[in-house]
């Protein structure tokens, strides 16, 4: 049991290992693609809004966010 364990272990570290190599940098034609401005997480600000919104109304623990209230939605 603990020698399959050991198979396993190694072909999954194997495996996982080898996944990064080609992920490490962007290439300098990839910059272009990436600096587009439709590329940013923020783009429509209305749906930023509404997003972290809803986010923060459920959230009551997590703080920080500009957002007051707790978690019943009520700022």
């Amino acid at each position: 049991m603990k020698r399959l364990f050991l198979f396993f272990a190694a072909f999954a570290l194997c495996l996982l290992s080898s996944c990064s190599s080609h992920l490490e940098r962007v290439k300098p034609f990839e910059r272009g693609n990436l600096a587009h401005p439709l590329m940013r997480p923020d783009r429509d600000s209305l749906l930023t809004a509404m997003t972290m919104h809803a986010y923060f109304s459920r959230e009551a623990s997590f703080g920080g966010g500009g957002v007051g209230g707790g978690g019943c939605g009520c700022n």
